[in-house]
């Protein structure tokens, strides 16, 4: 006897019926719609304004979802395959005790961010979490693995304070640290030596700013990028301060940034504490704070967990691959 769930039926009416707005969502020769089929595996069925879902129960309130989500998004967004991944990530894997919380019920509390690129908002509990928290506390911890836009997020929470004229600048700080590889000999001069470890905020900022605009914002001090350890001896006011990859800090450092916050200011410090490059045996400053600070009021929390991972579906499975392989290495360490 076949154990395949029951087919169920679901039909939904997007509105308004703007034919541009549902050529938007569908995507070119239906493409979202199938890409969304094969994720939940889900058939839809569409004419005009009205979609119906076939499927299991859950599923097609995932999807649901989804199409809710992304319908909304076309009012200012061009929907594209990488939009339908990111609600796919959100609402996806909804379980069946949770599927009415795959629908947008409260998001009157949602931060919204508006960048050059477009609108920015959190995908999932945890990311709508995490931004809100970065616009209502001084310091922010962001923990966990790659992919779950900790750093990305804190970008853009800082690039809409500077336009909105909440902090006069930005200050973005990594520790240098070699990922495991001895580079030896770099050429060239200080900013040459380092700019390769902080790259990634580079192209977060070129991302939501543009390239000459954040060059001329570089150039007159409004946005400085550096490493972690010039900010020794330093107070930093009215500033928008994200320590990214803290997990590489030691015990030292973590302290010294964490002192440099002064008036008027935001912090917010990102990490995967699964990818430590300090050397063996050295405690990271990161995972020392987390514990100092627990019980601190006026310090928010976000921890990401792998189901939180808006990359491609692939590095979802990855982190779950390596934790279970740390799980069954441990107990013959």
């Amino acid at each position: 006897m076949s154990t395949r769930p029951a087919q169920a039926r679901a039909d939904l009416v997007l509105e308004p019926d703007d034919s541009q707005r549902l050529a938007n969502l569908n995507g070119p020769f239906d493409a979202h719609l199938r890409q969304i089929e094969l994720r939940l595996g889900i058939e839809i069925r569409n004419r005009s304004n009205r979609y119906q879902l076939v499927g299991a129960r859950r599923d097609i309130a995932a999807g649901e979802a989804v199409l809710a989500q992304l319908f909304n998004q076309t009012l200012d967004d061009t929907v594209t395959s990488e939009h339908v991944h990111l609600a796919l990530a959100e609402h996806g894997g909804a379980s069946a005790d949770a599927a009415d919380d795959a629908a947008p019920s409260s998001t009157h509390d949602e931060v919204v961010i508006r960048t050059k690129r477009g609108v920015v908002r959190g995908r999932g509990t945890q990311q709508k979490a995490y931004l809100k928290s970065i616009a209502t506390h001084d310091l922010n911890f962001g923990v966990g693995p790659a992919g779950t836009g900790k750093t990305y997020l804190a970008v853009a929470s800082a690039v809409q304070a500077l336009e909105r004229d909440r902090v006069r600048r930005l200050v973005l700080v990594r520790p240098a640290v070699e990922a495991g590889e001895k580079l030896g000999f770099l050429p060239g001069d200080m900013a040459d030596k380092i700019n390769p470890y902080l790259r990634p905020l580079y192209d977060a900022l070129y991302e939501m700013l543009g390239f000459e605009r954040v060059a001329r914002l570089i150039e007159k001090s409004v946005i400085e990028i550096a490493p972690l350890a010039f900010m020794r001896g330093r107070t930093l006011n009215e500033s928008f301060v994200i320590l990214d990859e803290a997990q590489n800090t030691s015990v030292e450092q973590m302290k010294m940034f964490l002192t440099r916050i002064g008036f008027g200011s935001v912090a917010v410090v990102t990490g995967d504490m699964t990818q430590i490059d300090l050397p063996k045996h050295q405690t990271s400053g990161l995972r020392q704070s987390l514990e100092v600070l627990r019980d601190v009021p006026g310090i928010s929390f976000t921890h990401f967990r792998k189901e939180d991972v808006v990359r491609h579906p692939l590095v979802q499975a990855i982190v779950q691959a390596y934790d279970d392989f740390d799980q069954r290495r441990a107990p013959g360490e």
